[in-house]
């Protein structure tokens, strides 16, 4: 599957930051496996973090003599990153990886399954391999340690099985970036009329197997032979007159579909999907007498075949509404367009604001000021600055005294960017016993205090629960982000008692985030339940650097899936509605 998304290295770097990262991650988890003190892996965790954040390639710029400053980087992990920038390999690396059996860090990739808990099962039961854990899992054998349970065993496997079912399938962003430049280089073909993609991905899914395009055209062997002959195609599995299937040197397989631009409006609704939204169609289509199809509506009596242009009149020949691809999933779709009661979807052009960035006071990369700037250059009027507290250590949360300083820094910045808004936030971690990170007199001092759950994940459902319903119950907070901690592909949600919590939300007015990194948590399943609970959402991108702004329309995206209208959110707000709001 493709690495998570990261700058790429140009032609003069043996290394690309996702692969710098990659080094420095690595030698933490070793460094845990070892069992050596817990302040030498975070420093290099906070490193990777960084290094795979930063806007630029940063080989090249130890290369040029322009090494950059990284967070968390003294002089010693500085020589590292500046050893891998010029060979591309690290010694220290090697070495580590020659102590620790490289079964170790395989089982690492499982969910759940952290470096404590390896260097448990290595030490006592002498687990090296994957397939070694499996077996003990399989045979009862994990319960016997401290610690681990029956529970664990079927945690183990059922998170072996998760690995196995998403290693094929793209995260939403990566599949985004690698239609975007098809659709680039194929869209001034001549003889194209229209092109978009379709499938799972034109509905937004968090995660895309097969890429679809579909186009109009009225040359299709010329589009055809054009798609083929990319620089990026690996190769070709099959050209006919109106298809094509090939798969790109980056992994997935990309299908084009063609049809004449008379029959766009069936084809782009056939292939948008989903299946079942599709089948129901059909139903409709066959009540009135009609077979509806890619090609489009054929009168069953006559045989006579009608094209369709547009979706607009597919639809309409069913006597509904157009239905957004966000929504087409059968889950209800149909029965509010023929009741008339479809929301109106919240789009990105209703946001004002962005409830979850972060700078270099922290974790982030770039300054306040460059993060303010470029978010008003993206046509938002405030954004919430939510830099991290104290206890979550890698990220160099920041004390009372750093508060103080960073609240005068805005109130300078407000002045020189007005009428474009810095709200004073922040990011603050709910302990693992349930309490909050910084102390009330503290928090009633912010605009918007973030609550958030990173640490002790491996805890019960209960006392997950009873940790995020502590926060939603404290009435200075006023957002609890990335709920579930999910992020896709790479780590999986815990289990919250979400009627509990909902209640909990809608009573208080504490909002829910749906955030638009690769963590796209709250997912859109439950982002429905929420607003359909009286749950206020919020919006947010969780940008650490200004590329990252960008990633507010993912968070829109997952609202559109969960039917959720602009009232709902609280960034289609002004800044001066929004401190109304959550005051």
């Amino acid at each position: 599957m493709p690495r998570p998304r990261a700058i790429s290295r140009t032609d003069s770097t043996l290394i690309s930051n996702a692969d710098m990262a990659r080094v420095f991650n690595e030698i933490a988890d070793m460094l845990e496996i070892s069992g050596e003190l817990v302040y030498k892996a975070v420093a290099y965790r906070r490193v990777a973090d960084a290094v795979e954040r930063w806007p630029d390639d940063v080989a090249h710029l130890f290369q040029s003599d322009e090494p950059p400053k990284i967070p968390g980087a003294g002089p010693a992990l500085t020589t590292k990153l500046a050893e891998l920038a010029s060979t591309g390999q690290l010694a220290y690396h090697d070495r580590m990886r020659a102590q620790v059996p490289s079964g170790l860090l395989e089982i690492l990739k499982i969910p759940g399954v952290g470096p404590r808990t390896v260097k448990q099962l290595h030490d006592e039961l002498g687990i090296d391999s994957v397939e070694a854990l499996r077996a003990a899992a399989e045979g009862g054998t994990l319960r016997s340690l401290k610690g681990l349970s029956a529970r664990t065993e079927e945690n183990i496997l059922a998170g072996m099985a998760r690995l196995t079912s998403r290693g094929t399938r793209l995260l939403l962003h990566d599949a985004d970036a690698l239609m975007t430049g098809l659709v680039g280089q194929l869209r001034e073909v001549r003889g194209v009329r229209a092109i978009e993609p379709a499938g799972s991905l034109r509905r937004r899914k968090a995660t895309i197997g097969d890429l679809d395009l579909l186009a109009a055209t009225d040359d299709p062997a010329r589009l055809i032979r054009a798609l083929d002959g990319l620089t990026t195609v690996e190769h070709v599995l099959s050209a006919g007159t109106d298809k094509s299937s090939i798969v790109l040197a980056e992994g997935p397989q990309v299908d084009l579909m063609v049809c004449p631009p008379a029959a766009w409006g069936s084809h782009l609704v056939h292939f948008t999907g989903s299946k079942e939204h599709n089948v129901a169609l059909r139903g409709m289509a066959l009540d009135r007498g009609l077979s509806l199809s890619e090609k489009g509506f054929k009168v069953v009596e006559s045989g006579e075949l009608e094209p369709v242009a547009t979706e607009e009149e597919v639809y309409e020949r069913l006597g509904l509404p157009w239905i957004a691809p966000e929504m087409r999933e059968d889950s209800g779709e149909i029965q509010a367009a023929l009741a008339g009661s479809l929301p109106t979807l919240v789009s990105l052009a209703d946001l004002r604001g962005d409830t979850h960035v972060h700078s270099d006071w922290t974790d982030g990369v770039d300054s306040i000021e460059v993060m303010a700037r470029a978010a008003r250059d993206l046509g938002r009027a405030w954004i919430v600055l939510t830099d991290h507290s104290p206890s979550l250590g890698i990220t160099r949360g920041l004390s009372s005294e750093r508060v103080a300083e960073q609240r005068e820094e805005i109130g300078r910045l407000n002045a020189e960017l007005a009428p474009f808004r810095i709200l004073h936030g922040t990011e603050m971690e709910i302990r693992a016993d349930a309490t909050l990170d910084y102390p009330d007199d503290l928090l009633a001092a912010f605009d918007v205090v973030v609550a958030s759950v990173h640490t002790a994940r491996g805890q019960s459902t209960e006392q997950l629960t009873r940790r995020t319903l502590a926060a939603i119950d404290n009435p200075n907070v006023d957002v609890i982000a990335h709920p579930t901690g999910r992020i896709v592909n790479r780590r999986d949600p815990i289990a919250l008692d979400w009627p509990r919590v909902f209640e909990a939300a809608a009573r208080t007015g504490t909002a829910l985030e749906l955030n638009g990194s690769p963590r796209l948590d709250l997912d859109d399943a439950l982002a429905r339940a929420a607003g359909k609970a009286g749950v206020r959402l919020t919006l947010a991108s969780d940008a650490h650097r200004t590329e990252e702004l960008d990633q507010l329309r993912y968070a829109v995206s997952v609202a559109r899936r969960a039917w959720l209208a602009p009232g709902q959110v609280i960034g289609t707000r002004s800044a001066d509605q929004l401190l109304e709001l959550v005051g």
